[in-house]
């Protein structure tokens, strides 16, 4: 089969590999939808994982069941499926992954990814969930990685009806944060954002405040805004490492930061130890994990199907066919002024 992988640090390209092959309790998909990822780039460009040689990228793949292992109960072959970017090792469609983010998200990692004619979906009645008629594949390959880690931000800032919540991130991640925050009863988001695209989608998702940095520093404008009170919980998604140094400066003690970032170079980053609070750390929290399986991607799947949300605005540009993947990614690496999130239609 053919694939687009990482040949090495810096280096992508079309290889040839031989199809995989499915256990008892795994399928194999071909892809109808798939999206790159900025972690993809992370990954290539900026060794994020180390040096990988011919490994297959792609996280974010929506499927048709092609070949079940004699095992699985709930799909078939010709199913069309939504599969989640973290995949679960236990046999429990309510477990979700570790905190140790590498357990869960294997693709493009520790095996083959998704940018391929047919890729491979361990424990698959755990992993996969069906995709109903009525929602579009850009809309349904977004809730692969982009909704649920945007909303996991939301979770771990342990957002509340009420709360003023800061969003550091010009990202399509970012915008399912405000999505989420919103959902969850948010009073004020204030989202930081400069192209017409992403105000424009931020306003949609329920953004109450638009900052830009080319107004002056991000934390001065938060704290001006909320009359040096600072916030009730700041979303980290979508940026480099200073968000986390600014998001201690503008958090109130006791507030809590949902990061979720992908933190691409460098070795460490900086806590602000005032802002932090000294010694009353304790009253700060941040915290990430990465959830997946299978019953996530069905509550996300309701969440569309009943109208509460819409993921098909954070999807600027699509492409139609496979080979197309190469131009989408090339597009995600030079980030045009208009981009949010580019998809491909097989």
């Amino acid at each position: 089969m053919k694939g687009f992988a990482m040949l090495g640090l810096n280096n992508v390209g079309w290889i040839e590999k031989e199809r995989p092959v499915a256990g008892p309790y795994d399928a194999i998909l071909r892809p109808l939808a798939l999206a790159p990822c900025t972690s993809d780039i992370q990954t290539v460009y900026k060794g994020t994982l180390g040096d990988r040689h011919n490994l297959i990228l792609g996280h974010e793949a929506i499927g048709e069941i092609v070949e079940v292992g004699r095992k699985v109960k709930d799909f078939k072959p010709g199913d069309k499926v939504i599969v989640p970017a973290v995949t679960l090792d236990w046999r429990n469609i309510d477990m979700h992954s570790s905190s140790q983010q590498l357990v869960g998200r294997k693709y493009s990692n520790i095996k083959d990814g998704v940018f391929s004619e047919y890729f491979h979906v361990d424990n698959v009645d755990m992993n996969v969930a069906l995709l109903p008629e009525g929602i579009s594949l850009e809309s349904a390959v977004m809730l692969t990685d982009t909704v649920s880690t945007g909303f996991h931000a939301v979770e771990l800032a342990e957002v509340e009806y009420g709360d003023t919540v800061a969003v550091l991130g010009t990202a399509s991640i970012s915008l399912m944060g405000v999505a989420g925050a919103h959902l969850k009863g948010a009073e004020r988001i204030i989202v930081v954002g400069y192209s017409p695209d992403l105000v424009k989608a931020a306003k949609f998702y329920g953004a109450t405040d638009i900052i830009n940095h080319n107004d002056g520093p991000i934390v001065e404008q938060i704290l001006k805004i909320t009359k040096g009170i600072g916030v009730d919980k700041v979303l980290v998604a979508g940026t480099d490492s200073d968000a986390i140094t600014d998001a201690v400066k503008i958090v109130k003690l006791g507030g809590r930061i949902g990061n979720v970032n992908h933190f691409g170079s460098g070795e460490t980053f900086s806590i602000p130890k005032i802002e932090w609070g000294a010694n009353t750390s304790h009253d700060n929290t941040i915290n990430k994990e990465i959830p997946g399986g299978r019953a996530r991607m069905e509550k996300q799947i309701e969440l569309v199907k009943y109208g509460k949300l819409d993921p098909s605005k954070i999807v600027t540009h699509v492409f139609h066919g496979f080979e197309k993947i190469e131009d989408a990614l090339v597009m995600i690496k030079t980030r045009p002024f208009d981009l949010i999130k580019p998809v491909v239609i097989m």
